[in-house]
This record gives structure tokens, sequence and C-alpha cells, in this order.
């Protein structure tokens, strides 16, 4: 058991070894480098399956939007768990189970049941409104031109942290909410130091 656990450490610590540097000169790598390598600095522009290799801009803004807004899904969805697992809860649903035993909602009131339509609806309504509809002002940009509160009266430079923050707490969230998952299906969320449901 502990040689197991040694050798995943040592292998996941090793994803995290610093990439030989390459040079590249594509149009899309000079037109991005700066983005994405603040992004990860340590990597410069990672592309490992060559996603976006074809130089293609569109394509590019595409999979930064989807990245970003599945990004903002895990972050809700980390807080949302967290929050639930330190027994907060809404008034009347103080007996609501968190983690996967939310969905099924076994042995509570019918109008406690019913938030769960409740909350797909709410997805959905989520998902038909966050849209980019053309005026926007970069990849995951959904005010449209509608608001600002202040974002354009900022820097560039303070602009492009914000999103590479943006951007790499996604990417946490998503592996976050993704290690919860597993490991709670595992049964052994108590072993990382979360409460198993």
């Amino acid at each position: 058991m502990k040689s197991t656990v040694l050798a995943t450490l040592v292998a996941s610590a090793a994803a995290f070894a610093p990439a030989p540097k390459v040079s590249t000169t594509t149009a899309l790598n000079n037109i991005w480098y700066e983005f994405v390598s603040t992004a990860i600095a340590q990597l410069g522009f990672f592309d490992p399956f060559g996603l976006v290799s074809d130089d293609d801009q569109e394509n590019f803004d595409h999979l930064r939007e989807v990245e970003i807004r599945h990004g903002r899904c895990a972050m809700l969805a980390v807080s949302g768990w967290l929050t639930t697992a330190a027994g907060i809860r809404l008034p009347g649903m103080e007996d609501a189970p968190f983690g996967f035993k939310a969905l099924t909602m076994e042995g509570l009131p019918a109008d406690v049941r019913g938030t769960v339509p409740l909350t797909l609806m709410t997805v959905f309504f989520l998902t038909s409104f966050m849209q980019d509809i053309g005026k926007s002002d970069f990849p995951g940009d959904y005010r449209n031109g509608l608001f600002d509160f202040g974002w354009d009266q900022q820097t560039e430079e303070w602009q492009r942290s914000k999103r590479s923050i943006e951007l790499n707490n996604g990417r946490a969230a998503q592996m976050g909410i993704l290690g919860i998952m597993v490991h709670e299906q595992l049964g052994n969320l108590n072993d990382i130091g979360l409460p198993q449901p």
C-alpha cells in the first residue's frame, strides 16, 4: 500500500516538472504566446494534443471560451460542494444530504425534492444565456457590451492578469471537482481530509 502511494506521488510530481523549451514559429504561437504564458508561465505555449496547431484563430477562441465556461461552472461546483459539506443549508433543507446523495433526496418532503428540477432549470438558464452574441472583447466575455462594472477603465496589463487568474482558478477547480467526485464514489474522501457523505 505504501509503495503504491509513493509511486503515485512520484508520478504526479513528474507531471509538474518543467518542460524543455521548444522554439516554434507558427502565427498562433506568436499571437497568443503572451496570453497563454501568463496563464502557464512555466510551460509557455503547451498544446500536447495539437488542438490548435492549425493556426485557426476562431478555433482557438472557441476552445478558450469553452475552457473558461467550464472553469466558471467548476468553481461554482467546488464552492457549492464545500458549502453543503460544511453543513450550510437553506431553511427547510437542513436534512438534505450533500454530494451525489443530494440528487436522490430520499425521505425528504416533496417541496424539498422539488429543488432538483429547479436546480436543473437554473443550469439550463445559465447555459442558454451565457453566450457570446458577437460583442465580446475576448473569449469568455459575456458582458456583450451591456454592462462594464469598471472593467474597461482598467489597464490592459491588469485585465490580462485577472483573465489569467480566472483561467488558472478554473483549471484548478475542474481538477478539484473531478477529484472530489472520484473520491466520493471510491468512498475515501475522509482520507484526503474531506467529509464523506
